[in-house]
C-alpha cells in the first residue's frame, strides 16, 4: 500500500490526542491503518482517524500510521507527527449539547417550538434534533406534513410573537417556528433526523442505493421552502444489519456505505451525524455494522445509552435504563454506558466524536416489593402516555428518587419501582463525559424536562 498522507493532530486533551490522516491506496485493498507511538503498535483501525486515550498531561507523544492491506504487506510509514496532552484538570471533553425536539410534541404533550425559548433550554443548546423524516422507498420522505410546515401559529404561540400568515408559499408549523429560534438564537444549529424506532425499516432498500437514497435526502432536506432552517442530517438507523422493531439483513458494510453516501451528497460544511446502538455486548449491535470505519463521515454519533433495561421484561428484574457503569446484579454484562464508549473508542471512533445519551424520562415497573434493583415485577408502572415509561418532570414530584445505582437514580412509591436521571446523576454524567474526552452529550427529548429546564440546565453547568 502506499504511505498514509498529511497525518496531523486534530485535538488534545489532559489525556487524549486526536489523529487523523488521509487514506492509502492499493491494488489488493487497504484493510486497516497501524498507529504507533514512538516505535510502539499503539492499535489498528479501518477508517482513518483514531484517539490515543490514557495518556499523561502536559506530556509529548510522536506517532506515524503505516497502512496494511488485505495479503498482509505493510506501508511505508507517515510522516511524523508530534502532539502535546493538556495540563491536567477537567479532563478537556467538548462541550456539546444536543436535544431532540419530536414534531408529534405539539399534539397531546402540547410541548411547541415555543417551549424551547420559554424554559430557558434554547440558550443552552447548540444542536436541536428535529425527529423524525420518514424512510420509506429507499428515499428520505416527510414525517409529519401537518406538524412539519402547515400547522397554524398565532402570535401569542409563536416564538417571536408574529401571526403566521395564509399567504401562498409562506411556511408555517414547527420548520418556520425553527426559523424564527435561529433567528433569536443565531448559533443554533437544527439538524432533521431520519428513521427512529419506528421508521427504521425503511433504510434496508435505502442502502441497496445509497446515492439515490443521498441525493433524495439532499433534495427533501435542502427544499426551497425551509433550506435555510436546517444546518445537517441524522440518520436513526435501529439498527444495521441487526434487529429493532423489524430485523435488517443488509450486511456490515451497509451503514458505512449509506454515511459515505450522505457525506458526499451533502458535502464536508454540512453536519452528517447518526444515532448509535449502545449494545456493548460482545457480539452485539455495536460488533453488527462497521461503526469504526464509518466514523470518518460523520461529524459525531449520538450514543443511545438509555432503555438498557424496562418493563418489556414484565417480571423483572428491576434494573436502571441508563446505568453507567456495571453494578452487582445487572441482568445483563454489557448493557451499560461505558461499556459501550469502550467498545466503539476500540473500534477506532475517536472520543470527540461521540455523545453520551441522557433520558429525560424513567421506565417502570408495577407489583414490586424490593425497593432495591433486582426485584420481581408483575408489569409495566403505568405512565401518561405509554404504560412502563413516565417524564422526568412527572417523575420528580410523583415518584421522588430515594437511591443510587450505577450512576442514576431510582424510586419505589407504593408498588410501582422506576429508574431515571435527575440533575445529580447528570452532573455524574456529564463528569463522566469530559474526563473520557467525549465531544459532549444530547438527550431524548425536550418534553420531558421541567418547564423551567433542569435537566438540561444540568446537563449545560456539567459540560461548560
Amino acid at each position: 500500500p502506499s504511505a498514509p498522507s498529511n497525518l496531523q493532530v486534530t485535538g488534545t486533551t489532559s489525556s487524549t490526542i486526536s489523529l487523523s490522516w488521509g487514506a492509502s491506496t492499493d491494488n489488493v485493498g487497504v484493510t486497516g491503518y497501524n498507529v504507533y507511538r514512538g516505535s510502539t503498535l499503539v492499535t489498528t483501525v479501518t477508517g482513518t482517524s483514531y484517539d490515543d486515550n490514557g495518556l499523561s498531561a502536559s506530556t509529548s507523544y510522536t506517532y506515524t500510521v503505516k497502512a496494511k492491506d488485505a495479503a498482509g504487506n505493510l506501508s511505508a510509514a507517515s510522516n511524523s507527527v508530534t502532539g502535546t496532552t493538556q495540563s491536567g484538570g477537567g479532563g478537556g471533553g467538548g462541550n456539546k449539547l444536543l436535544g431532540y425536539f419530536v414534531e408529534w410534541g405539539v399534539y397531546q404533550r402540547n410541548y411547541h417550538v415555543k417551549n424551547i425559548e420559554t424554559s430557558g433550554s434554547a440558550s443552552k443548546l447548540g444542536y436541536i434534533n428535529y425527529a423524525f423524516g420518514n424512510v420509506t422507498n429507499g428515499q428520505c420522505a416527510i414525517g409529519d406534513a401537518y406538524a412539519d410546515y402547515d400547522k397554524f401559529y398565532d402570535a401569542a404561540s409563536s416564538v417571536d410573537g408574529v401571526s403566521d400568515t395564509w399567504d401562498a408559499g409562506a411556511l408555517r408549523g414547527n420548520f418556520n417556528q425553527l426559523r424564527k429560534l435561529k433567528a433569536k438564537h443565531p448559533g443554533l444549529k437544527i439538524i432533521w433526523s431520519f428513521g427512529g424506532w419506528t421508521w427504521s425499516g425503511g433504510f434496508g432498500q435505502a442502502a441497496a442505493n445509497p446515492a439515490a437514497f443521498a441525493n433524495s435526502c439532499y433534495s427533501l432536506v435542502e427544499d426551497p421552502r425551509w433550506a435555510d432552517v436546517f444546518d445537517g442530517i441524522d440518520i436513526d438507523w435501529e439498527y444495521p444489519n441487526a434487529c429493532g422493531l423489524s430485523c435488517d439483513t443488509s450486511g456490515a458494510a451497509a451503514f458505512k456505505n449509506l454515511m459515505s453516501a450522505l457525506r458526499s451528497r451533502f458535502g464536508s460544511s454540512y453536519l452528517v451525524t447518526a444515532a448509535i446502538t449502545a449494545d456493548g455486548t460482545s457480539g452485539g449491535k455495536i460488533d453488527a455494522a462497521d461503526y469504526g470505519g464509518a466514523s470518518q463521515y460523520v461529524n459525531w454519533y449520538n450514543v443511545m445509552t438509555y432503555d438498557y433495561f424496562g418493563a418489556w421484561a414484565a417480571q423483572g428484574p428491576t434494573a436502571p435504563h441508563s446505568p453507567l457503569n456495571s453494578y452487582t446484579g445487572i441482568p445483563i454484562a454489557g448493557f451499560y454506558s461505558d461499556a459501550a464508549i469502550q467498545k466503539l473508542k476500540s473500534k477506532g471512533v475517536p472520543s470527540s466524536k461521540l455523545l453520551l445519551g441522557i433520558g429525560f424520562y424513567g421506565r417502570g415497573w408495577t407489583g414490586v416489593t424490593q425497593s432495591a434493583p433486582g426485584g420481581t415485577a408483575t408489569g409495566p408502572a403505568p405512565g401518561t402516555y405509554e404504560q412502563g415509561i413516565e417524564d422526568y418532570k412527572v417523575l420528580k414530584n410523583s415518584c421522588p428518587s430515594t437511591g443510587t445505582v450505577a450512576g442514576t437514580a431510582y424510586a419505589k412509591c407504593g408498588s410501582n419501582w422506576w429508574s431515571y436521571d435527575t440533575p445529580s446523576t447528570i452532573a455524574g454524567k456529564m463528569s463522566y463525559s469530559k474526563n473520557q474526552g467525549l465531544g459532549g452529550a444530547f438527550f431524548w427529548e425536550l418534553t420531558g424536562d421541567t418547564s423551567n429546564g433542569e435537566l438540561i440546565t444540568a446537563m449545560k453547568n456539567g459540560l461548560g
